[in-house]
């Protein structure tokens, strides 16, 4: 597999982990809005349980606007070309992990030649990205004490 292959695969690996992310909000949101329609008429104008599902479903909704925006990021990413310095859109192997310059997903796992490796997306304010910008094959960071030498970056 070619790194640009590889890549690839990480970049809809940590899309699929986004559109289950998507999805389960999607599902929460109207589950809140079913609810509070199932409650019934609106006697009171302070009805808590009401008001209470009403601050679910909107709270959900905002978690279905982050993780669309971010399948939208994600999915400019699929089409940018490969870099050879860590930046926005990066894959970026230590010594130690594996980081994707992207948004802040969290460890997501991708399977390769039958072998899960785990990854993590990393987003712009994290202090791993910023300790990883612009740095080079065979450069190190410090982080929390640990230093990591960069090994490869497409």
């Amino acid at each position: 597999m070619t790194r640009e292959e590889h890549r690839q695969q990480v970049i809809c690996s940590c899309i699929k982990h986004q559109e289950q992310i998507a999805f389960v909000a999607k599902q929460e949101m109207d589950s809140a809005q079913q609810q509070s329609n199932d409650y019934g008429a609106n006697v009171d104008r302070y009805d808590s349980y009401r008001t209470k599902m009403m601050h679910s479903r909107d709270m959900y909704a905002k978690q279905l606007a982050n993780a669309n925006a971010g399948l939208r990021v994600l999915g400019d990413l699929l089409k940018m070309q490969p870099s050879d310095t860590a930046d926005h859109g990066a894959i970026v192997i230590t010594d130690r992990q594996r980081f994707f310059m992207s948004i802040g997903l969290g460890k997501f796992q991708v399977e390769t030649d039958g072998k899960k490796e785990d990854y993590y997306a990393i987003s712009a304010q994290t202090p791993v990205y910023i300790a990883l910008k612009g740095k080079k094959p065979g450069d190190t960071i410090t982080i929390n004490g640990l230093t990591q030498t960069i090994k490869e970056i497409y």
